[in-house]
């Protein structure tokens, strides 16, 4: 397969994609944010299971790999 060279074009895009910063669509409105205050906390059991799988992905090799 024959490599090529990106365009001046091409390495442009790259440059204002490099700069965009990831962010919320749209915040949340005020009754979301009322049922997120009201709602019951979280289960013990996924909490745990939670913190387990962070603490495991931390660890992980090769792809996948939180940095």
């Amino acid at each position: 397969m024959e490599q090529t060279q990106p365009s001046d074009q091409t390495r442009a895009a790259e440059a204002v994609d490099a700069e965009t910063h990831a962010e919320a669509d749209e915040l949340p409105t005020p009754d979301e944010e009322a049922a997120a205050e009201r709602a019951e906390d979280t289960d013990e059991d996924v909490a745990e299971h939670y913190e387990e799988m962070t603490e495991r992905g931390a660890h992980q090799k090769g792809e996948g790999r939180i940095p």
